[in-house]
């Protein structure tokens, strides 16, 4: 194999999806993360990223709005060769160029079993406190491809759990969260090995 398939991980928030997969390939021998490109200088993944002496960069909020772009982080990745992007709790837009120039190597992971749960607002708590208010006896997790149109890509995995009569956001998230951690960095694996 001529090269280590190279990660870039986008994250906006706290990072445990992103430090899920850091660890996971923390040690591979066909694939790397090579850094963490954030839109929130004050998120937790930069602070979760140091430990594994991962590279966090801030790009500034006008490099994310539709009419972008992408330049900033475009270069950005070409100088390290970056072969795939994986979107870790990233709450920006994606701008075309970006879109088009990683088509079939960007991925997402969702909280909810796509179509349902998904689209502008759709994220975090949000989606959680939705899927309990519609009295929902399953949800789950649903990793895609990334598309112009937000949570519209091709579905690559989805997984499953019970939402409990007693849940609440908190502890529905609590079970989301341990499938993401679980299926997610197998998933890009999969998708990687395909790079390569």
């Amino acid at each position: 194999m001529d090269k280590k398939c190279r990660i870039a991980i986008f994250a906006s928030g706290e990072g445990s999806n992103a430090e899920a997969i850091v660890r996971y390939f923390s040690n591979h021998s066909t694939m790397e993360v090579m850094m963490v490109i954030s839109n929130n200088e004050k998120a937790g993944v930069h602070r979760r990223m140091q430990k594994w002496n991962i590279p966090c960069f801030t790009i500034e909020k006008s490099e994310w709005q539709p009419d972008s772009t992408g330049y900033v982080a475009l270069e950005l990745m070409r100088s390290k060769g970056i072969d795939m992007i994986v979107l870790a709790g990233f709450l920006a837009y994606i701008p075309a160029n970006i879109v088009t120039e990683f088509k079939g190597r960007i991925v997402n992971i969702h909280p909810s079993l796509l179509p349902k749960y998904g689209g502008k607002g759709m994220w975090g708590h949000h989606v959680h406190e939705a899927v309990i208010a519609a009295r929902e006896t399953m949800s789950g997790i649903t990793i895609h491809h990334v598309t112009e149109k937000l949570d519209d890509g091709s579905i690559i995995f989805q997984a499953e759990c019970e939402v409990l009569p007693a849940d609440t956001p908190d502890s529905l998230t609590a079970r989301i969260h341990r499938l993401e951690y679980e299926h997610y960095p197998r998933i890009v694996e999969q998708l990687g090995m395909k790079l390569q």
